[in-house]
């Protein structure tokens, strides 16, 4: 079976059809049943009485089984497809909704629509369905920054990287990223909660997105019609950013956009101060989220050629 044909086949299914609601509202998402048994081992291992040791070596033991229990499904279903082309075929179907191709462009867009169009409410209503930040307290510029922010992060995140380990390993190799990047989305946070329990899961989510997340840099700089100083943005800017990987994508995008990102955020508990990226440029407009879906959709293009070289040699 080629790993990069199958991987080519999930993307093209999932930016067609992406995932149809009346399907989710019947069995859900690959993603919420993996959710749901984070959340009934998180339940289960998770207390507050105990000590901060055990609540590390116990959020370990979950991250271990929901990875390896991911990996061994992955690996089962592998051993059932045939070796040729059919198994190919099968193969890009089942890894299809593990790739947001399609859903990550449509809730950008959804924002971008009526941020151009000065509707404000309507475009905070849909940016809080891709950001944990306080929607009411975002401007247009905010809420801009979000959009183009989610974009670029999940674009490393939700589509390269699962890409990226499915052509490695295969399903069992999708399959496990999907898993500790789930466990990192819901415990993997610094809080009174998650702090220990969640250490694992986050540490593994920042190694398996380490290759990802430079490469989508990459990808962005090379593109956007003015490589070399797209790519010393980066490269200056990256580590400015919290996480050690989701500025890379970030500082690429706003170097290749022209506009700054990053900067202080605020959230229900209150603004957190954060170093812009890219902050000799201005502010990103509708018109910016516009372009960054412009650049996705070419990223996205150049990513389905190169499986299709790979998978042909």
């Amino acid at each position: 079976m080629s790993f990069a044909l199958t991987m080519l086949i999930a993307l093209i299914i999932e930016a067609v059809f992406g995932w149809p609601r009346q399907l989710f509202d019947r069995i859900g998402h690959p993603v919420t049943w993996i959710g749901a048994a984070i959340s009934r081992l998180e339940a289960e291992f998770n207390h507050r009485e105990s000590a901060n040791a055990e609540l590390f070596w116990k959020g370990g033991v979950t991250a271990l089984l929901i990875a390896g229990g991911c990996w061994s499904i992955g690996w089962g279903l592998m051993g059932l497809l045939p070796d040729n082309l059919i198994g190919t075929l099968i193969g890009g179907v089942l890894a299809a909704p593990l790739i947001a191709t399609r859903s990550l462009y449509d809730h950008v867009e959804a924002v971008a629509v009526p941020l151009e169009a000065d509707d404000i409410p309507e475009a905070r209503a849909q940016v809080a369905r891709i950001v944990g930040r306080n929607p009411e307290m975002l401007d247009e510029p905010g809420i801009a920054r979000a959009s183009v922010e989610s974009l670029a992060e999940n674009t490393s995140d939700g589509v390269i990287a699962p890409l990226f380990w499915g052509l490695l390993l295969g399903l069992p190799g999708l399959l496990a990223y999907k898993a500790i990047n789930t466990l990192d989305s819901m415990i993997g946070y610094r809080t009174e909660r998650y702090e220990h329990f969640g250490k694992i899961a986050a540490r593994l989510d920042d190694l398996v997105n380490f290759i990802p997340a430079r490469l989508t840099g990459l990808g962005f700089a090379a593109l956007s019609g003015q490589p070399t100083a797209s790519m010393q943005t980066m490269w200056r800017d990256a580590g400015l950013h919290r996480s050690p990987n989701a500025g890379w994508p970030e500082a690429a995008m706003a170097a290749a956009l022209d506009c700054r990102l990053s900067g202080p955020r605020a959230y229900d508990s209150g603004v957190e101060d954060h170093p812009w990226v890219n902050g000799d440029a201005p502010d990103p407009t509708g018109a910016t989220v516009f372009e960054g879906l412009k650049l996705y959709r070419n990223l996205m293009l150049a990513t389905a050629l190169t499986l299709l070289l790979i998978g042909l040699l």
